[in-house]
């Protein structure tokens, strides 16, 4: 006999490098209105989180927080610096107890990821990648970012994926000198959004129809390298882009051609169709899949209470 029980009240925070995102509920059917402030200081970041948090527990119980952050952060339990950032660009935020910080001032649980790597569990189970067992989101904005899902779960090793850091081949058009603080002109020091805006001097929005075919050209190449060494290494049936970058007119469509042009023949899979739109593919949840990929951190970290697919078998 099934129980009936009140859907879980999630605070799902996606923390960028640029904005925090919050949002309140279980799921893409049951999300309150986004709220968006900047990520500035640690102390200022942690304080509006924090502000959200107790604003929505007084409206009604909350069950836990989700974060999917910017990092790299310390997912390992045993370590000392478990929910710390680490060697993250960010300025002023290396080192910093995030988790600890947020669950020490509202008294809940935090279960958290990387920001991609939550990302790619909302798509997964929610957006574009619903019915697959493997898929990979690749986010490029402020830095690029890589999540990684296999069978139905977010990769982590020593750490979580790094995809931003890959090493690729220049562009023979780009003399770009690379803006990455560790490697100058790795897949994130090449292809993010800082370095459109450093080529060109001026936000990827404001190029002109010249400057942004270049623009497109020179990331697609990069990005298509990506989505190849992926396709290679981890085998997705699905490889998810999303990121402000995205917004370049015709961009996803160039790395789609590149790719196909560099894999030449060596992957042959169903998924992947005569022109890859089945397998590299824009994001299902638009805007939402980092701030429901935290929803989805917490409904994982407590399954038996908080994830209604479990209490459904109750």
């Amino acid at each position: 006999m099934q129980t009936s029980h009140a859907a879980p009240r999630i605070v799902g925070i996606e923390a960028g490098g640029t904005k925090v995102v919050c949002a309140t509920g279980s799921g893409p059917d049951d999300l309150g209105p986004l709220h968006r402030f900047a990520t500035t200081t640690p102390d200022a970041t942690i304080a509006g989180m924090v502000e959200f948090v107790r604003t929505a527990q007084g409206e009604g119980p909350v069950d836990g927080i989700g974060l999917a952050t910017f990092g790299p952060i310390d997912l390992d339990p045993e370590s000392p610096t478990h929910g710390h950032l680490t060697t993250t660009p960010k300025a002023h935020w290396q080192g910093v107890d995030v988790v600890g910080r947020l669950q020490a001032a509202t008294g809940l649980p935090v279960a958290f990821d990387s920001d991609v790597n939550g990302a790619a569990v909302a798509e997964h189970r929610w957006g574009a990648g619903v019915g697959t067992d493997n898929l990979v989101y690749l986010t490029v904005g402020t830095g690029v970012g890589g999540g990684v899902v296999v069978a139905g779960q977010p990769v982590h090793g020593m750490l979580h994926p790094e995809v931003g850091h890959l090493t690729v081949r220049r562009h023979p058009d780009d003399d770009f000198a690379g803006n990455c603080r560790f490697h100058g002109d790795c897949l994130e020091g090449l292809a993010a959004g800082p370095s459109v805006e450093a080529r060109f001097a001026r936000r990827g929005e404001d190029l002109d129809a010249a400057e942004a075919a270049e623009a497109v050209a020179i990331v697609s190449s990069y990005l298509a390298q990506a989505v190849a060494a992926v396709g290679y290494v981890v085998s997705p049936q699905r490889v998810v882009l999303g990121g402000g970058v995205l917004a370049l007119p015709g961009l996803l469509a160039a790395v789609r051609t590149s790719t196909r042009e560099l894999l030449a023949g060596a992957l042959v899979a169903d998924e992947l169709g005569d022109d890859l739109t089945g397998w590299v593919v824009a994001p299902g949840l638009g805007d939402r899949a980092g701030v429901l990929g935290a929803v989805a951190l917490a409904l994982d970290a407590n399954p038996t209470e908080t994830n209604p697919r479990n209490r459904e078998r109750q």
